[in-house]
């Protein structure tokens, strides 16, 4: 006998609120709830389960995602128009759900094929870059990369491209403090990636961010998989862009020296990112990316969430579960930081999301929140950390990012991130070299409509042909492929390169 699926989905018991699991007209009947519904109600737009009075709470995943502005009959629909914003207080519960993960024992972890560098890192990808000292260099930067066309890279099969990295920072910028610091962070952070093999950077000689400076700021020394070139010491563009170009073909055969070897989870840092969402992230892909989450931590692995203005009202979904004091604090510290700095502007942690967002049938920061923390699962958090800082703990750990994509995973990256998962339910067309980028849909139609860009339909637990347990192994073995070299779409369709955004301190949602 075939299942009945019910044209909503409940979150929770509790809640007063349920979302259309597909378009719903007025005067459909919901079978198991009790209502009609009295208005039209898009697929994954929210309709109210009961009478809600005006000024009482609006539940969803059994937290307050708001207040309702007027009274409404079950079987309205309920966004942005009639639910009013509002943090109030939350219960942070520092450390009350921590508990230790038990690990997989080391010799039944999951494996794939990576690449150990001399450091002990592994990569998933194989790439040399070209880094820009500032954006005086850029075209310069650009000229070198694009050079080593594919047809010249056939002789170095193990090498997976030569990349540009160019920022628009370097000058017309504070020289000390912050700003720099953060900048110079990245920076290093992509040299020292473990998809990374070599970087030549290439400076225009007059820059705030003084190429030699920085050099002995990080402690770096040249050597035959790090260079620096000064164009106005070398002669201009044209002999900067020869010389880069010599230099790369110094780097290519020992590069190519590279090998891929049977290596445990362990070894993967995988990024966490989402964009482009709609009322479905938070039920489907978001929920399934934290099963794999929890599977990864399982054998080892280490998982990052960020964009902090993007967990703001989910907060304390995490700080209960931060290993210690300090670090539920640190995560605190960090919204509080956004809070004082965003006061008074037109951001989305002040309530209103993205026109996308909304569309899609997020009403406020405080629903997208609690469906974007999805993406961490249940485990334990053990640190947090500031934009670009190397993450060297494992498990699940926050870093401090915005939530704009580009400039969010270019701080992952830079912190040690060799696979990323990135959850849409509009349709994002993230890609971001060196590290692959696993797409996962919401929802069907959209994957459906776009599978030149997405890697996996997670839309399949919205029509109920999987359990998010399910969802998630799959998830978790498409990560294990494509760290083993299998492309990604955006690889395959060549996204990835303009997405190198290091953070320009300031307001970005």
């Amino acid at each position: 006998m075939e299942k009945i699926i019910s044209p909503v989905i409940r979150l929770n018991e509790q809640d007063n609120v349920v979302v259309a699991r597909m378009d719903l007209e007025p005067g459909v009947q919901v079978p198991g709830e009790g209502f009609t519904t009295k208005t039209p109600v898009p697929a994954g737009y929210k309709v109210a389960s009961r009478d809600i009075k005006k000024g009482e709470a609006v539940v969803k995943y059994n937290i307050r995602i708001g207040f309702a502005k007027e009274d409404t009959p079950a079987g309205v629909m309920m966004h942005s128009h009639n639910i009013v914003f509002d943090h109030g207080t939350l219960d942070y519960a520092f450390c009350r759900d921590y508990k230790p993960v038990e690990l997989i024992p080391e010799n039944e972890r999951a494996v794939f094929q990576g690449i150990v560098r001399e450091n002990g890192s592994v990569g998933t990808r194989n790439y040399i870059a070209v880094m820009a000292d500032s954006n005086c260099s850029a075209t310069a930067v650009r000229r070198i990369a694009a050079y080593f066309t594919p047809d010249k890279l056939k002789a170095y099969p193990n090498v997976d491209g030569v990349i540009p990295l160019v920022t628009t920072l370097g000058c017309g910028m504070e020289m000390t403090g912050e700003p720099m610091d953060l900048l110079r962070r990245t920076m290093f952070g992509y040299m020292d990636n473990p998809n990374v093999a070599g970087t030549v950077v290439v400076a225009l000689g007059c820059e705030r961010n003084n190429i030699y400076d920085m050099f002995e700021k990080l402690g770096l020394v040249e050597g035959p998989m790090l260079k620096k070139i000064v164009m106005q010491e070398i002669g201009g563009t044209v002999r900067a862009i020869e010389n880069g170009i010599a230099e790369v073909y110094k780097m290519l055969p020992l590069a190519d020296l590279a090998k891929r070897q049977t290596v445990s989870a362990e070894h993967l840092v995988l990024a966490l990112k989402c964009g482009g969402s709609d009322g479905f992230s938070g039920l489907s892909a978001n929920p399934a990316l934290g099963r794999a989450v929890d599977i990864l931590v399982k054998n080892g692995g280490t998982a990052i969430l960020s964009e902090t203005p993007e967990i703001f009202g989910a907060e304390h979904t995490l700080t209960c579960r931060a290993k210690t004091p300090e670090v539920a604090q640190k995560l605190l510290d960090r919204i509080d930081w956004w809070l004082e700095y965003n006061k008074g502007r037109d951001c989305q942690i002040n309530g209103k999301v993205s026109p996308g967002n909304n569309k899609g049938g997020i009403a406020n920061i405080l629903e997208k929140s609690l469906g974007a923390s999805k993406k961490g699962g249940e485990t334990a958090l053990n640190a947090v950390y500031l934009y670009g800082e190397k993450v060297r703990e494992k498990g699940l750990v926050f870093m401090d990012t915005p939530g704009y994509d580009p400039v969010a995973a270019t701080g992952q990256i830079a912190g040690g991130a060799n696979i990323m998962a990135f959850t849409t339910g509009r349709g994002s067309c993230y890609g971001c070299v060196p590290v692959p980028s696993v797409k996962l849909a919401s929802n069907t139609p959209m994957y459906t409509r776009m599978e030149a860009d997405m890697d996996i339909n997670c839309g399949v637990v919205i029509e109920g042909k999987k359990n998010l347990d399910e969802m998630g192994q799959i998830i978790f073995n498409e990560l294990l492929e494509t760290a083993s070299g299998r492309k990604s779409k955006s690889e395959a369709i060549g996204v990835g390169e303009d997405e190198y955004i290091p953070w320009a301190i300031g307001v970005l949602a």
